[in-house]
């Protein structure tokens, strides 16, 4: 690893996106893993947390991998299988893991990540934000150790899993709140990019093609993740790569647009739960309107725009290296 890499925590709920987006963070120099916690969400703890471990363990990464939170702080568990399938990861035939789950609960590894390392780790949570929110609850003394949280969720206007709602945050909203006005730096890839971030099947072909076992995989990967979207958004013209926008921040950071504001979290809505309520800072306008909220209140950088041939050349970059 480069001596100027970002310490990160992956976060995740695995998943075709949350698997590339492990995939690229192992890829890019940039990054440096220091360990991988899971959370339901796409589908259980048991079967997230095995599809990180496969993942990893395909990828010759051996760090650890952290069982987290199984259901969110106070609600029951909402799972995408629809989505992701019975497995969580459908698609590939991915070898079983060379190594065993790590006997540290996601939090202890948070918390050890955290207090051994001599620089700002940076939290990349690609899932439901319920680790995240019992380490910042427990723990506040390790914000000092947080440099930011680049993560996936939300969106300024509308949802994936209800009008109003993203999926990650409508699993555990309260979590998303406590992360939310915490005070960290905070990236957001929202909607608002992630739909901009899209592969399509001539993408997916042109992965296929570097023939590498990874590359290949990972077209695999995708194979499955287009037929739902085939199926419910066809419009898209082919799979948004939610997850791999987190990581792809801070590779890439100038391949996109960003926009500070003040983010909450609907938490009680009859028809809200789960909807992130951004509002701009003055001087920042979108959608034709301008921000009203000083800009000392806007606590998120909202990623709004994405170079999407430049991203699909990160993702291809990354696959062209790996074995």
């Amino acid at each position: 690893m480069s001596p100027v890499s970002i310490p990160v925590i992956m976060d995740c709920d695995p998943g075709h996106d949350d698997a590339i987006a492990l995939v690229l963070a192992h890829a890019r120099p940039e990054i440096e893993i220091r360990g991988v916690c899971t959370t339901a969400g796409n589908q259980t703890i048991e079967k997230t947390t095995l599809n990180a471990r496969k993942i990893m363990s395909f990828l010759g990464n051996d760090v650890p991998v952290a069982r987290g939170c199984a259901k969110p702080l106070f609600r029951e568990l909402i799972t995408a299988a629809s989505v992701h399938g019975e497995s969580g990861l459908d698609g590939p035939a991915l070898p079983e893991p060379q190594w065993p789950e790590s006997n540290l609960s996601a939090y202890e590894l948070m918390v050890k990540v955290l207090e051994k390392s001599d620089r700002p780790v940076t939290m990349v949570p690609t899932g439901a934000l319920t680790n995240l929110a019992l380490l910042l609850l427990t723990r506040p003394d390790l914000k000092a150790k947080i440099g930011r949280i680049s993560l996936m969720g939300g969106a300024a206007v509308g949802g994936n899993w209800t009008p109003a709602a993203e999926f990650n945050i409508l699993v555990d909203p309260e979590a998303a709140q406590i992360v939310f006005s915490s005070g960290l730096p905070i990236t957001m890839s929202g909607l608002d990019v992630t739909h901009k971030a899209i592969v399509t099947a001539e993408d997916i072909e042109s992965f296929r093609s570097i023939g590498k076992r990874t590359a290949v995989m990972v077209a695999e990967l995708l194979d499955f993740f287009k037929k739902f979207h085939e199926e419910y958004f066809a419009g898209f013209g082919g799979s948004p790569l939610h997850d791999p926008c987190a990581v792809a921040w801070l590779a890439a950071p100038e391949i996109f647009i960003s926009r500070k504001a003040r983010v909450d979290v609907e938490c009680a809505g009859t028809y809200t739960t789960g909807s992130t309520v951004v509002s701009f800072a003055r001087g920042v306008s979108h959608g034709g309107a301008e921000g009203r909220i000083p800009p000392d209140e806007a606590n998120v950088d909202v990623l709004f725009d994405v170079d999407r041939e430049a991203f699909v050349a990160l993702l291809r970059n990354a696959l062209e290296v790996l074995d």
